[in-house]
């Protein structure tokens, strides 16, 4: 055999795929979970915004002196106790996209998901004297 031909022997291109299935073996399975857990932070994430919203219009809502609305970026969001209601806390929201919101309920259910109804957000309006309750629910992720 001549010195110049080159190349890998059978023995060589063996143990290479032995050992990437070896990584694919441990790899594979750390990846599937990832989905569910990139909707868990996302769900999170909106809970966390929907919070910074809702206390940003009740600053809003005692600096203009009580008012029964307040203009938010050119939205009027109408109050209820001090904070947004349920038709208008979407509006404080800047971008809420991957979720859908239901004013009637105050949901904003992750679109995607196993099960959209338990991978969500609730938003309950503040009772008097009180702030609003913000739920995340990730069990659907």
């Amino acid at each position: 055999m001549s010195k110049s031909a080159r190349g890998f022997t059978l023995i060589e291109l063996v143990v290479v795929i032995t050992i990437l299935g070896i990584l694919a073996a441990f790899a594979i399975p750390r990846f599937m979970s990832l989905e569910s857990q990139a909707r868990i932070a996302t769900v999170n994430s909106l809970a966390g915004s929907v919070r910074s919203a809702s206390s940003l219009t009740h600053s809003l809502w005692i600096a203009s002196g009580s008012p029964a609305t307040v203009a938010m970026e050119g939205t009027t969001i109408t109050m209820s106790n001090g904070y947004p209601n349920l038709a208008t806390i979407d509006d404080t929201l800047q971008d809420f996209s991957g979720f859908t919101y239901d004013a009637t309920t105050g949901v904003f259910s992750k679109t995607g998901a196993t099960t959209p109804a338990t991978c969500s957000v609730t938003y309950v309006a503040a009772a008097v004297g009180g702030a609003p309750t913000i739920t995340p629910n990730t069990a659907g992720c």
